[in-house]
């Protein structure tokens, strides 16, 4: 079983300390999200978890873990989201000086096909446009040079619950941009082009629309090939029929729940109310088995 930690939060940045007494307890309980009375024990022994792919923004407070994970006998793998966006749209992510720098040591500590960097989602505007995004993008791939060997990235989608802040972006001037034939080519071509310059190869993230053309083909964040080739065990997994349609991940377990990330990125599926999760954030005990408390 892959655990995914997690596409809902950041538990690195935010939950290490609950993260690593789950593991030492062997398991944790996950709410159903759409049916909070329906609560699954998940096993997180050594023997039933294949690995652990953790999603996170900073992973320095687990990092001082890893050692015990690998006493543990776990396998893992980083899926490092790095950008420079304006705080206007990330005014909480760490700064990019201090995610180069972390994002190198922890390449260091675990190995460069350890670590994926995601360039993701892809946010055009009248601020952020394609030579802002070409820049950015360009100056990243350099710095991570050999310590990363794969990026993924993709352009955003704007989901009904994160309308009202987009809006809201708006009335501040910070007009968002719809990304078509024109713009997805030209900026796709570069990104291949300056991934493969620096020795990564790209693949997107659950795009509505086919980059392969461009130098990006559809790819996986967890990604059973990828694991296989890292990892050196044979998996055989099947679509993760949970995700969205265009998603290709293979199927995994995700421990995280929703509303209890602290980033206040604009564009976040996983946040509906930015409140909600500073409130669930101050309720979290991270000796409970759940990762926020469970009402029913």
């Amino acid at each position: 079983m892959i655990i995914s930690a997690s596409r809902r939060t950041d538990i690195p940045a935010f939950y290490s300390k609950w993260f690593m007494n789950r593991v030492r307890a062997s398991f944790c309980t996950v709410p159903n999200p759409f049916n909070p009375n329906q609560i699954s024990n998940v096993s997180l022994a050594p023997e039933n978890v294949d690995l652990f792919v953790f999603w996170t923004r900073n992973p320095k407070p687990l990092i001082p873990h890893l050692k015990e994970l690998n006493t543990r006998g776990y396998s893992y793998y980083f899926l490092y989201t790095l950008m420079d966006n304006p705080r206007i749209l990330d005014p909480k992510s760490p700064s990019l000086e201090i995610s180069l720098d972390t994002f190198r040591g922890l390449s260091d500590l675990i190995d460069p096909e350890k670590i994926i960097w995601r360039y993701d989602p892809i946010v055009l505007s009248n601020i952020t446009g394609i030579e802002f995004h070409k820049q950015k993008f360009e100056s990243i791939a350099d710095a991570l040079r050999d310590y990363t060997f794969r990026c993924i990235t993709s352009f955003v989608d704007i989901y009904r619950k994160i309308e009202g802040r987009v809006k809201r972006l708006n009335d501040c001037g910070f007009i968002l941009k719809e990304w078509n034939d024109a713009n997805s080519s030209d900026l796709s071509g570069f990104l291949a082009d300056i991934a493969g310059k620096n020795g990564m190869e790209i693949t997107s993230c659950a795009s509505k629309k086919d980059l392969a053309d461009f130098g990006i083909p559809a790819g996986k964040c967890i990604d059973d090939i990828y694991i296989s080739r890292i990892f050196g065990e044979k998996f055989d997994l099947k679509k993760d029929p949970y995700q969205r349609k265009n998603c290709n991940c293979v199927s995994s377990r995700d421990i995280g729940m929703y509303d209890s990330c602290l980033y206040e990125c604009i564009y976040c599926y996983a946040t509906t109310s930015f409140d909600r999760a500073k409130i669930n954030h101050k309720k979290h005990n991270p000796d409970s088995q759940s990762l926020l408390p469970v009402t029913t």
